[in-house]
């Protein structure tokens, strides 16, 4: 356990911080401060004592990590209209017990102004979205526990048997504490998941659903208010699919998505975020040009 007053450091960054530092809500930890353009205040610092800074959760950059969003590159209007979706329920986590990540959302866009929304949008979509995670097929395991919302490895625990299930884990649960934006998570899915998730997502597997291809891009990288899915948390990915599925995420923009779950099972909606959290993220393109 480190003392909260200890310099602390991270591979590839020059800066340190503290553990008091790590764990404040409204001062953000920024090991990288090269890879993303200056914070505005909302983001940095957030609005004591109710508005916590945004890049707590979600990184100085706007990266994420498996338990929430990633933001970087998103429309601003699409991140604005999700903050309003938080603050009037119609956005929620997609199991009725508490999850904290979502709970906080809910707090903090019921206090956030129009004018804080508008500038961490603004900002969060000028950020470009880097591959945070790797992708890997296998029937085995390292035998999981869970630390800080997120897998990570039981030391000499051995393995077991992956089944139907998406595991996302921190290779490195320090680094993942100290709330590194530079680690790669590694995301272990049931084998065949990536090419079964690419017949989903291109052809709609025969009827199964609508080709994610026909409204996210053919590289999943978002059209114009279609936020891009390519390369993001295949967890968060799962999470929000299930949260559609059973109708805890059900503001306006998300009624294109009813369709597409309708007769998705729980493997095919594994199949699918493990194919989307493959590929490369990407931008999207401007308008027109």
């Amino acid at each position: 356990m480190h003392d909260r007053v200890e310099p602390l450091h991270v591979p590839g960054g020059d800066a340190t911080f503290t553990e008091a530092q790590l764990n404040d809500f409204f001062a953000v930890a920024d090991w990288h401060p090269d890879s993303h353009s200056a914070m505005p205040e909302v983001v940095g610092r957030g609005r004591a004592p109710e508005v916590y800074a945004c890049g707590y959760c979600h990184m100085a950059g706007g990266q994420g990590r498996p338990e929430n969003a990633p933001l970087a590159g998103l429309p601003a209007p699409y991140i604005v209209q999700q903050l309003a979706d938080f603050k009037s329920g119609a956005r929620r986590s997609a199991w009725s017990g508490a999850y904290g990540p979502s709970d906080l959302m809910i707090h903090v866009a019921s206090y956030a102004t129009a004018e804080d929304v508008a500038s961490a949008a603004a900002y969060f979509s000028q950020q470009r979205p880097k591959a945070r995670v790797q992708v890997v097929e296998r029937a085995r395991i390292p035998h999981p526990q869970v630390v800080g919302w997120v897998y990570t490895a039981v030391p000499g625990s051995g393995d077991e048997a992956l089944g139907e299930r998406l595991l996302e884990f921190a290779p490195d649960i320090t680094r993942h504490e100290h709330r590194d934006d530079g680690m790669r998570y590694i995301a272990y899915v049931p084998p065949g998941s990536i090419s079964r998730g690419r017949s989903i997502a291109n052809t709609g597997a025969g009827g199964l659903t609508v080709p994610c291809i026909s409204c996210h891009g053919d590289k999943l990288q978002g059209v114009g208010l279609v936020p891009g899915i390519g390369g993001r948390s295949p967890s968060y990915l799962l999470r929000q699919l299930l949260a559609f599925r059973t109708g805890t995420r059900a503001g306006a923009t998300g009624l294109p998505m009813l369709p597409v779950v309708a007769k998705l099972q729980i493997n095919n909606m594994i199949d699918v975020a493990a194919y989307a959290a493959s590929l490369q993220p990407e931008t999207p393109p401007v308008p027109g040009h």
